[in-house]
């Protein structure tokens, strides 16, 4: 996969660059560059992709992301089918990862610290009361002039530093190999298999869309991604089921279809490869613990 490096232009600085958004869709390409990031998605939902982690993601979308880890948000079709009045709103804050080291000597501040930009390495989604703390920290943040915008932040990355109410993103094995020879030919494929996995997609679809020979496309493919096309579709799949059996009104049946598989045999054979838990287990847990 070839995610672009961005310039955010922030090189050579010790600060911070707040980005409020509102817009009708996401669109930056899969992308990577040198800085921290982090990303709370206020309203909207579609898939995102983080390292060789795929999921989806929904309102309060909350997401710390270290230097150099490629990674794709991308709204699902429905987002804009469901009212033309939709509007994404997302507020991100980029920062050297050494902007936090070089403002104290205190070590009980620098180790968390440190542990947490570490760790960030993999890409971090909070959940829970960090959640909702930061969330309310963010909400006005570009509000803030001065001084009060940075001591809002420092206040954000000393809930995270404490923090154990998160799920790590990209595996512990993933490392970025990409170069930007590829940006173009890799966005194509990624937004394409986004936006059409519900529908038989066969892999000399995808070469022709990168202009190779399919021995070619898997070989590309796979050493980019550390996935197969089918690993990744499937993951893809699965993952938007998960989504759609939250909703009690969705049969096992249906959302098989909706995601693209043929069959209940194939479906369920690839949930319980990829969540361990059969279609209707997984829904029993949703409902006992809702």
């Amino acid at each position: 996969m070839k995610p672009q490096l961005i310039d955010i232009n922030l090189s050579g600085r010790k600060t911070i660059q707040i980005k409020k958004l509102e817009t009708l869709n996401l669109v930056s390409p899969f992308h990577f560059h040198n800085l921290c990031e982090l990303v709370w998605i206020e309203k909207s939902h579609g898939k995102r992709i983080v390292g060789d982690h795929i999921d989806n993601f929904e309102d309060d979308d909350l997401v710390l992301m270290g230097p150099n880890l490629p990674h794709i948000w991308l709204n699902d079709k429905l987002f804009q089918q469901e009212s033309a009045a939709n509007i994404v709103k997302s507020t991100v804050i980029y920062f050297p990862a050494d902007f936090l080291l070089n403002l104290t000597d205190e070590q009980s501040i620098l180790n968390p610290t440190e542990d947490l930009i570490l760790r960030s390495a993999r890409g971090l989604r909070f959940y829970g009361e960090t959640s909702k703390k930061i969330i309310d920290i963010l909400s006005n943040i570009s509000e803030k002039e001065g001084f009060k915008k940075i001591i809002h932040f420092l206040q954000a990355i000393e809930i995270l530093s404490a923090s154990n109410e998160y799920n790590y993103l990209a595996s512990v094995t993933f490392k970025n190999s990409y170069d930007e020879k590829d940006t173009n030919r890799i966005n194509t494929v990624y937004k394409f298999l986004m936006q059409n996995f519900h529908r038989d997609i066969t892999l000399k679809e995808v070469a022709d869309l990168c202009n190779m020979t399919t021995n070619s496309f898997c070989r590309f493919f796979k050493a980019r991604t550390q996935k197969s096309l089918t690993q990744f579709l499937n993951e893809l799949r699965i993952g938007h089921a998960c989504k759609l059996l939250r909703n009690e009104e969705n049969a096992i049946a249906n959302v098989c279809y909706q995601c693209g598989y043929n069959n209940l045999t194939n479906f369920n054979k690839f949930f319980m490869s990829i969540t361990g838990k059969r279609p209707s287990e997984y829904k029993k847990q949703l409902k006992a613990k809702a």
